[in-house]
């Protein structure tokens, strides 16, 4: 399922290298590097028929909080966001022309209760609190896969309103690029 996005680190490599000192620069003022609230990281990679996604995103981002869920509204929170992300063709807002269906999926997260926490010891703020992430991956299978033409992030900004950007890799009929999409700027073409 994960060839094209196992592969994507190799096609970035410089872009990773030159991203390196800036990392170490942010660390040495606090900054979360790759857990930012507010911040995920998509890798979209798109092979004949086969449409792979891959989500990462601080669990903040798309339920509010990081905490394990212990209150009944803090457990609604979670399972509604667990049945949104249940929905690929809704939040990626892939067009029905594509004729894509879901053949594989994968949601992780340690308030999904099948992942684990990790502490950043690098944030004050957050000092001794573990920093939960929400990690999805997809596969689908597109009948048409000409008709992706565009990327469009809308539907899971408005579903997911604390994610204030989202840094994509895609892989395309087009060749690699990378981009960073908001709620103001949420589409990118393939």
């Amino acid at each position: 399922m994960r060839r094209l996005l196992l592969a994507l680190p190799f096609v970035l490599l410089p872009l990773a290298i030159a991203q390196a000192h800036d990392d170490d620069h942010d660390h040495e003022h606090g900054s979360l590097g790759k857990h930012e609230h507010g911040v995920a990281a998509l890798n979209v990679a798109l092979d004949g028929k086969t449409l792979e996604i891959d989500l990462e995103s601080p669990a903040m981002n798309i339920v509010g909080f990081e905490h394990t869920a212990n209150s009944v509204a803090d457990k609604a929170k979670v399972a509604a966001a667990h049945a949104q992300l249940e929905k690929p063709l809704v939040l990626f807002s892939l067009p029905a022309a594509a004729g894509c269906t879901v053949t594989e999926q994968a949601l992780e997260s340690p308030l999904f209760g099948n992942a684990k926490a990790h502490a950043n010891h690098d944030d004050d703020e957050h000092a001794g609190h573990g920093h939960s992430d929400v990690d999805a991956e997809y596969k689908l299978s597109c009948a048409t896969p000409e008709a992706l033409k565009t990327l469009d992030l809308s539907a899971f900004f408005s579903q997911f309103p604390a994610t204030q950007k989202i840094n994509v890799q895609l892989i395309g009929p087009n060749g690699q690029q990378g981009a960073e999409t908001t709620p103001a700027s949420p589409t990118l073409n393939f």
